[in-house]
């Protein structure tokens, strides 16, 4: 399989053979089947956001592969410009373009996180409107320029090493996949948070030919455009697509439950006024009175957690929660990406 020298902006630009051999590598190499194929190589890691799981499972996998993995957190005093022929007489400090031809001088690879939303105060961020952040300017200018492959850590859109760590997760626990029903489920959280997680987790349960339900309230629905691959995906890889409004109707007999909360695309930005609307939507929570409704179903949540918010330690803690096995994999998955993009 040849990925050398592509970018991985999204799932949903690869081929579902290109997928299948990803997660099927991962496995392989959880199972032991690793080699020092990256000797000599180096990943450079820009963190415009806080991490925990992506920043270490980066860190190891490169360390495992035989390669080094540089930690570069993007300082607040530091930045960068995105538009090409500004005067840039005001804040940023270099362009992308410059920056993204240095780092290739040094490196084999670069990974980005650069989320708009992604923060660690306990207050939502305040945003652009969806329409501008939807761009996503930072990663794609340096997918732009950069001369070596860029690895999309998390973006205003997609977070697909999280999707391709969770579809490893389900390959390995449920096997085959095809028509295994995959629950996403919207939950209650204090803050907004991004779309980009649960964009690239359905995306990737698509991807395994799933039958897909996404439970939200109305009123939280996801981008109309990337719902629109969401159902190509699925029927590419014969499953399907479809929403519900009832988290217990969509739970009914599911094979997994992941939850994830974001925030609403119609009150994008204006948090307090969708606060509001949040406070009687406590009863999105996954418990195990839904859990007893389905068939035994593995629970998935991308972590960090709000226990007893989004989950309960009941559920959480039990047999069917596969939530650490769902953040190491996130590290297999990086690995078999890796070694992919970048092995000579």
């Amino acid at each position: 399989m040849k990925f050398k020298g592509k970018h991985f902006y999204n799932t949903a630009d690869l081929s579902q053979k290109e997928v299948n051999y990803l997660i099927d590598l991962a496995l392989a190499m959880k199972k032991g089947k690793v080699k020092k194929s990256l000797s000599g190589k180096s990943l450079a890691m820009l963190f415009f956001n806080p991490s925990l799981r992506t920043r270490l499972s980066f860190t190891i996998a490169m360390q495992k592969l035989g390669g080094l993995g540089v930690d570069f957190p993007i300082k607040d005093g530091y930045t960068f410009e995105c538009e090409l022929g500004k005067i840039m007489d005001k804040g940023t400090i270099e362009h992308i373009k410059d920056a993204a031809k240095v780092i290739s001088s040094y490196c084999n690879v670069i990974a980005v996180r650069a989320s708009d939303l992604i923060t660690s105060s306990s207050e939502s961020v305040k945003v652009q409107e969806w329409s501008e952040l939807k761009k996503d300017k930072t990663i794609k200018s340096f997918m732009e320029y950069a001369d070596v492959p860029v690895i999309n850590m998390e973006s205003n859109v997609y977070h697909p090493c999280q999707g391709l760590g969770d579809a490893v997760t389900i390959k390995e626990k449920l096997g085959k996949t095809k028509k295994k029903k995959y629950v996403m489920t919207w939950v209650s959280h204090p803050k907004s948070l991004p779309m980009a997680t649960p964009n690239s987790q359905i995306l990737s349960a698509c991807d395994l030919g799933m039958d897909v339900v996404i439970a939200h309230p109305e009123g939280w629905e996801l981008d109309t455009e990337i719902m629109k691959t969401m159902k190509q995906k699925a029927e590419e890889a014969g499953g399907s697509l479809s929403i519900s409004h009832s988290q217990k109707e969509a739970c009914q007999n599911a094979d997994v439950v992941c939850a994830k909360s974001w925030g609403a695309l119609k009150n994008y930005g204006n948090w307090d006024y969708e606060k509001k609307l949040k406070e009687n939507l406590n009863g999105w929570i996954v418990n195990k009175n839904l859990i007893d409704i389905t068939n035994n179903a593995i629970f998935m949540h991308c972590l960090p957690v709000r226990r007893n918010v989004e989950v309960t330690d009941e559920v959480i803690d039990s047999k069917n929660s596969v939530v650490i096995d769902e953040a190491e994999n996130r590290m297999w998955a990086q690995m078999a990406l890796l070694q992919s993009l970048i092995k000579s």
